[in-house]
């Protein structure tokens, strides 16, 4: 990466306003919900349904902003929508383009609260990392946004909201008359963002089942990633009530590191959270779970951890994804020398799993893993300080 790579940033004007007081925002609704939605505004029983299907389309397959724009709706009956509901997205405060193509988006919400959301390009799929809390709880030393506090969950239009914006900037929805184009920009869908998506359980899940609805959006559960620091009583809900692929931030091999790194341990250590896992493959029908491991010099990339993890996953359907810590203003780590994470790989490879390293994505503008953090909780508290909650001392004047 360059000293000075281009960054490209700007503020966009585009009509995307939070939802006007008394409407109710049709985005992020289940199709129950937005039936109950029609009824309650006078929408007959027996039209519903109907209703429902036509509005659905319109918002999440051909990427409607506004009522004017159902076509197949009589007049009237779009103006009697414009009064009772919005369509309404975050607003993108700006965006920005790294050297790499990774566009990083801040998005405004109700409250006048932002997180941020990272779209990333690559040769065979795009990716999208949203967002499930303004903030976190769980103050994940390594992490940068774990040094932002948890405001509030999100809402589902809030995180449905994330997707449409990304489509919206993309310019990925169809165009009316077109020929069919199949090609998917937004193609995957990762909920490792801003927060903890197990402690938004409900919401989260009634955002997925949106976005993967075949009439809509229509990304696959296996094109869907969560990732979990370990929210063990939630895990086996994720398998029947989502049954996404599960990723766990799992970083450390002794209970000892990990209290340090991931401070859930304390509360649900490594071998209760493996017990967890051991049947979520079967539970959900997925191939197999990702562990993230975040490699941090001195502290968690020896050989002898490498051995350790493997035995500990032993039993479980896994492969190992080798995260080159991503550093951030006053981080108390350093990233793990590139030979030292190639002998790690290496061991873990013998063990019989697929240990791939993560390409960093997107450092120059502050988004790659662990780097998100809203600009209105930028205020960098001292590295000192942020040592001393890691309990160690900082690694570098």
């Amino acid at each position: 990466m360059s000293a000075t790579p281009p960054i490209t940033q700007d503020v966009l004007t585009l009509p995307r306003k939070l939802p006007e007081d008394g409407l109710r925002n049709l985005v992020g609704l289940t199709r129950a919900q937005m039936m109950e939605a029609l009824i309650a505004m006078g929408t007959p029983e027996r039209q519903a349904r109907m209703r429902v299907g036509q509005i659905w389309q319109w918002i999440y397959h051909w990427g409607a902003q506004d009522f004017d724009a159902m076509t197949n709706l009589a007049k009237a009956y779009r103006a009697q929508l414009a009064r009772h509901f919005t369509i309404a997205r975050p607003e993108i405060v700006s965006r920005q383009i790294s050297d790499d193509g990774t566009r990083k988006y801040l998005l405004r919400i109700a409250g006048g609260h932002e997180v941020e959301a990272v779209y990333i390009p690559e040769e065979s799929r795009g990716t999208l990392c949203i967002s499930s809390q303004v903030g976190c709880t769980l103050t994940c030393s390594f992490c940068h946004t774990g040094t932002q506090k948890l405001v509030r969950n999100l809402t589902p239009a809030e995180i449905v909201g994330q997707v449409l914006v990304a489509r919206d900037d993309l310019g990925e929805w169809p165009v009316p008359g077109a020929p069919r184009d199949e090609t998917r920009l937004v193609s995957n869908v990762v909920l490792m963002g801003m927060g903890e998506p197990l402690y938004n359980f409900d919401n989260v899940r009634d955002a997925m089942k949106v976005v993967m609805d075949g009439e809509g959006l229509s990304i696959s559960r296996r094109r869907i990633t969560l990732s979990t620091s370990g929210v063990v009583p939630e895990i086996a809900r994720t398998a029947s009530e989502i049954g996404c692929l599960l990723a766990v931030s799992f970083h450390a091999t002794t209970d000892e590191v990990r209290d340090r790194l991931v401070p859930i341990n304390k509360r649900w250590n490594i071998q209760t959270l493996l017990d967890a896992l051991r049947d979520y493959p079967r539970l959900s029908n997925s191939e197999r779970i990702t562990f993230e491991y975040v490699m941090l010099k001195g502290v968690n990339d020896s050989d002898a951890d490498a051995r350790r993890l493997v035995r500990l996953i032993a039993g479980i359907p896994a492969k190992i994804n080798l995260i080159p810590f991503n550093e951030w203003p006053g981080a108390p780590y350093e990233r793990s020398d590139w030979a030292r994470i190639e002998a790690f790989a290496d061991i873990v490879h013998k063990a019989g799993y697929a240990s791939p390293i993560r390409t960093p994505r997107g450092e120059d503008i502050m988004a790659a893993c662990g780097q998100l953090k809203s600009a209105t909780e930028r205020a960098r508290r001292p590295a000192a300080q942020i040592a001393a909650e890691a309990g160690i001392a900082p690694s570098r004047p």
